[in-house]
């Protein structure tokens, strides 16, 4: 229960989450039977979006103009440098919502300027079924990793990986989902075992290479300290570690 209420007090998640609901009662009402079988196209397509938007968007340089940096700061790196903040474990709205827009009308355009039959239920199926459905059980071992709490096999496994990534190496593992892994390891992103026990921690791992006291980091934590909670005594030690 506990999870269920950090996640769903999250406005993104939680109009996610009802889209993903309509996607399906509308699937059930009208979509024609063959459609169904389009729905696992739609995860491997969010598994995949969700690698190449965790290491190529969110992993960005951090951008020199600070209204720019805070942008990245909300979306990401705000997160590492407070991993347990509950209010930063989730993707912003402004950044789901327009990708699921542009998902759903890429896929449905293309369908359509090609002829398919149905090509807006197609659409439905890849994009806000499979899609959708995935990135809500993203959301769901991403926080599961960064809570304290009892957890099944597969998300204490979630859990071991991610946490390389947070403090050990910013650089690899970028995939959360189960299964991720394998596009980790396609990708050359992974650490094996092996070298993961002669491997340093990366130098301000939190901050994702930056100087903790960077003018950008202290601008960006005071901006969003009201919003999320951040207390005088957390910002200032994020300064110096």
């Amino acid at each position: 229960m506990t999870r269920f209420k950090i996640m769903f007090s999250h406005a993104g998640v939680a109009l996610m989450g009802a889209t993903c609901l309509i996607a399906f009662g509308a699937m059930a009402l009208a979509a024609p039977a063959w459609v169904w079988l389009l729905v696992p196209l739609g995860v491997v397509a969010q598994m995949m979006n969700e690698y190449n938007l965790h290491r190529y968007v969110f992993h960005l340089a951090p951008p020199r103009s600070q209204w720019a940096f805070d942008l990245l700061y909300r979306a990401h790196y705000g997160h590492h440098d407070f991993p347990t903040n509950h209010g930063l474990f989730f993707v912003p709205v402004w950044v789901a919502l327009p990708m699921l827009v542009f998902n759903f009308g890429l896929v449905w355009s293309l369908m359509a300027m090609i002829g398919v039959d149905a090509a807006f239920w197609v659409a439905v199926a890849i994009v806000p079924c499979g899609g959708v459905l995935t990135f809500m059980g993203y959301e769901w071992f991403h926080m599961t990793a960064h809570l304290s709490l009892p957890k099944t096999r597969v998300e204490r496994h979630v859990t071991t990986l991610h946490n390389q990534h947070h403090f050990r190496d910013f650089s690899k593992w970028f995939h959360v989902s189960p299964g991720g892994q394998i596009i980790d390891r396609a990708m050359g992103t992974d650490i094996d075992r092996e070298a993961l026990k002669s491997q340093q921690r990366i130098e301000f791992i939190r901050t994702l290479g930056m100087a903790p006291d960077d003018p950008r980091l202290v601008a960006a934590r005071a901006k969003f300290a009201s919003k999320y909670r951040l207390s005088a005594v957390e910002i200032e030690r994020a300064a110096v570690s």
